[in-house]
């Protein structure tokens, strides 16, 4: 079966070196390891997770100075079809540090460029002329200079062009979104509180209940078909209105948490394009997930890795895929 049209969407793209050293110490000068250099930015994450799985992905995204022209070369060493929208301010580098005596990782994410209104609504243009596509993955913070409800205006024109929009932000831009309407967010259980107005989750006990009623609750205001709800290490729940389901996690030798949630997001709309029900969707999600801390850096994850965790999700859970 053909697979559908995927596209990206990325406002505060970076560049990620990653690096080691045996000791992470102030006041001293670190002997580091040979670095690597990996596009990112959420939705360029996705596009690249994808591929990597084997599917393919339309990556839209601003770029400028040094860093963007790395970012777009990066891009094309790895065959992702990517669409730079020029902006005069320069792209980010983010560092990532592995500490090799203590397994510990440090990552520090530097602030986006200011962004013009020109630019960043040159990124709405991108969206109308994509040609249909059949889902949009809106992902990432959002840089300096633009809207909070930047996802909501990509959510509007995806929906006109007839396509299934994903969002996975966090905050003000989430909740923004959302009003919009779209096909499915991802939040984790302190945006969903904050998505549903709910207080604090304080009784534990009964947490499955308690999120598939405040999941239950965006979905019946229209704000979202599906809610998946990320619960780290313990999987993750996904929520329509005919079902609601608690998924577990593989468990995994963690290397590098960098991109697990962009390849979790890169699992489900792959699977979703290639005409997978939504469980099954999930379920590849928190395989790739899974696939993604196992790979140093900022590697997202492996198609055989992926491949190999989803087969063992379904075993544990006795279940047909």
């Amino acid at each position: 079966m053909e697979q559908k049209k995927i596209l990206t969407v990325t406002l505060n793209p970076a560049v990620d070196k990653s690096s080691n050293a045996e000791h992470v110490v102030p006041e001293k000068k670190l002997r580091c390891g040979r670095p690597q250099y990996d596009p990112g930015g959420g939705g360029i994450n996705v596009a690249r997770a994808v591929a990597k799985l084997g599917g393919q992905a339309t990556a839209i995204y601003l770029a400028g100075g040094l860093t963007g022209e790395r970012l777009k070369n990066l891009l094309r060493e790895e065959g992702i079809d990517h669409e730079p929208i020029e902006i005069k301010g320069t792209s980010r580098e983010n560092l990532v540090v592995y500490e090799n005596a203590t397994g510990l990782q440090y990552r520090f994410g530097m602030p986006g460029p200011e962004i013009r209104e020109k630019e960043w609504k040159a990124c709405i243009d991108a969206i109308q002329k994509a040609g249909n596509p059949d889902f949009v993955v809106a992902s990432g913070s959002l840089p300096p200079g633009v809207p909070v409800d930047f996802y909501a205006q990509v959510a509007r024109t995806a929906k006109k062009a007839g396509a299934k929009v994903i969002i996975d932000t966090s905050g003000k831009a989430l909740a923004a979104g959302v009003e919009e309407g779209v096909f499915l967010v991802k939040p984790n259980l302190n945006e969903l509180k904050d998505l549903s107005h709910e207080e604090d989750i304080e009784d534990e006990t009964h947490l499955e209940e308690i999120a598939s009623e405040m999941a239950r609750k965006i979905i019946e205001s229209g704000k979202s078909e599906i809610v998946v709800i990320s619960v780290g290490a313990a999987g993750a729940m996904m929520v329509d209105k005919k079902d609601s389901r608690r998924l577990r996690a593989p468990t995994v030798a963690i290397k590098s948490k960098v991109g697990a949630g962009d390849s979790m997001v890169a699992g489900m709309v792959l699977s979703l394009a290639r005409g997978n029900s939504r469980i099954s969707a999930v379920r590849f999600g928190l395989a790739a997930g899974g696939a993604a801390v196992m790979t140093p850096g900022s590697e997202l994850c492996r198609r055989e890795d992926t491949e190999a965790l989803f087969e063992k999700i379904h075993a544990d859970e006795g279940e047909k895929a």
